[in-house]
């Protein structure tokens, strides 16, 4: 799990049906001290947050569907919560 910054929402033409109904969100991850870790990621939004909220982000597949409520959808990571 990694802590970050939501930065900007993804707008898809085109998506996998299991993620319909659902936000894709622009996260850049965060180190302790606030500072930008890395390059951004895609997360799909399971708590509703919005750009500029600090979050709590699922990096691993199993953990990341199963908080979207999407089980056996191919999410690689999810927003889960707030900071």
């Amino acid at each position: 799990m990694l802590i970050g910054r939501v930065i900007g929402q993804l707008v898809a033409t085109h998506k996998h049906p299991s993620h319909e109904g659902r936000k894709v969100l622009i996260v850049q991850p965060l180190n302790l001290d606030g500072s930008d870790r890395g390059d951004a990621v895609l997360a799909l939004d399971a708590v509703d947050a919005g750009v500029g909220d600090r979050i709590l982000l699922s990096t691993d597949g199993w953990a990341s569907s199963s908080a979207a409520g999407r089980p056996q959808s191919p999410i690689d990571m999810a927003v889960i919560g707030f900071i």
